[in-house]
């Protein structure tokens, strides 16, 4: 408790600043992610993804981001044996944000895309395990988070392949693929409108206290989906059949079709992104926050105050804007050749498999979901679509990110404890 109450500012400040350090490591590696495969697709420029990532996730995270924090009691450790030395817990939650973020910011120096909830997981459990006891964390729960890495990527990948190959058999094999696209890609626009509404009902708006029940958010999404239908329908009357471009790529006035489809799941998964993740950096910030505001009291919830959520989404806004480019070329480019319908096919995928595990409790990373849906795209066109090396480089970096966050972690959590005392 003295130690609270003399160094409680200065532990916060410390606190803030790594809280918006990772949160610039979400923007710059996570949130690529969502954009990488509208810009590889050539649906939106790096720019143009850029601007309406910024946007929709600063949204997503300030006006849907501010659930009540209690990961600590329920998910990873057990806040009651912090309770006769609450400084520890302040000591671990910042040496976990800022190992994450040196993890999260060393990979996307390196293009790699890695999970932001894994980074922070792993930082956590390093420090509860090794700083505290190994009893201290909830091994279910990491071994369920392990078991994510298989599940997320081979559900979105499934769902991707099906996708793109129902895309093929319905549009892009016949001889009329354009006439086909016209007719077809209504219901798809539907399903694009109805899935990125279900993201965002399921995982966003219930933060702000509209808590609503898998039917009344079906019922509404069916909704969106209508109307998303009547926008893309006004902006197909303007595509028109390229003649000159056809004789070079026989789909260009297709992907000019799906590429309409794509403005669409950007803007969707950037705000349920934000809605959702934002929490993988400004959680640990909340509880610090609460820790220090009641003396050194640990409570199993705390409240999120406006503040850190506009921290929280500022930083994720900066970090896309600065480095979210590399993450982006890996994620659209380097994997396997994406057009407009291949990228719809595949972030579709990615967000069904997220309402899914909404629905289900399935703990996903979205970073796995995505990666998991752009190969089960570049599957559904014959494994030499694949880059086999850029798809090592990644599992790698998977594998690697749990023990790296713990270790940065662990090394942290001993210098501020020396600091500190």
């Amino acid at each position: 408790m003295e130690i609270i109450e003399h160094y409680g500012l200065i532990l916060l400040v410390l606190a803030v600043a790594f809280g918006f350090f990772m949160a610039w490591g979400v923007g710059a590696n996570d949130v690529a992610n969502a954009m990488g495969t509208s810009v590889g697709a050539g649906a939106l420029t790096i720019k143009q993804a850029v601007i309406i990532a910024a946007v929709f996730e600063f949204a997503g995270a300030y006006l849907a981001g501010g659930q009540v924090t209690s990961t600590i009691r329920r998910s990873i450790i057990d806040p009651a044996i912090f309770s006769d030395s609450p400084e520890l817990l302040v000591y671990g939650m910042i040496a976990a944000l800022l190992a994450a973020g040196i993890w999260l910011l060393i990979a996307s120096l390196n293009g790699w895309p890695v999970s932001t909830t894994h980074s922070i997981v792993g930082s956590i459990v390093g420090f509860a395990a090794v700083g505290i006891g190994f009893d201290a964390v909830n091994w279910g729960r990491v071994g369920t988070i392990v078991l994510s890495w298989v599940t997320s990527p081979l559900c979105a990948g499934i769902l991707a392949f099906v996708l793109f190959r129902s895309v093929q058999v319905l549009i892009l094999d016949k001889d009329d693929p354009f006439e086909r696209a016209k007719k077809y890609i209504p219901y798809y626009m539907f399903l694009v409108g109805f899935v990125m509404a279900m993201v965002t009902f399921l995982k966003g708006l219930s933060h702000v206290g509209l808590e609503l029940s898998f039917l009344d958010a079906t019922t509404y999404s069916a909704g969106v989906g209508f109307i998303v239908v009547i926008i893309g329908m006004i902006l197909l009357r303007n595509i028109k059949v390229d003649k000159n471009a056809d004789r070079d790529f026989h789909y260009a006035s297709v992907e000019k079709v799906f590429a309409v489809l794509m403005i669409f799941t950007a803007c969707g998964m950037a705000f349920a992104h934000g809605s959702n993740d934002v929490a993988n950096a400004i959680g640990p910030l909340a509880a610090v926050n609460s820790v220090i505001a009641s003396g050194g009291v640990i409570t199993s919830q705390a409240p999120i105050p406006v503040w850190i959520l506009a921290l929280g989404g500022g930083g994720i806004a900066l970090g896309l804007i600065m480095y979210g480019h590399k993450v982006i070329a890996t994620i659209g480019k380097g994997i396997t050749h994406l057009t407009p319908s291949r990228g719809f096919a595949a972030e579709l995928a990615a967000g069904t498999t997220v309402v899914i595990a909404s629905g289900t409790g399935m703990p996903i990373s979205t970073t796995h979901t995505l990666v998991g849906a752009v190969l089960g795209v570049g599957f559904a066109r014959g494994i030499a679509a694949i880059n086999l090396r850029v798809i090592r480089t990644i599992f790698i970096s998977w594998v690697i990110t749990l023990p790296a966050g713990a270790i940065l972690a662990i090394i942290i959590f001993y210098i501020l404890k020396a600091v500190f005392g």
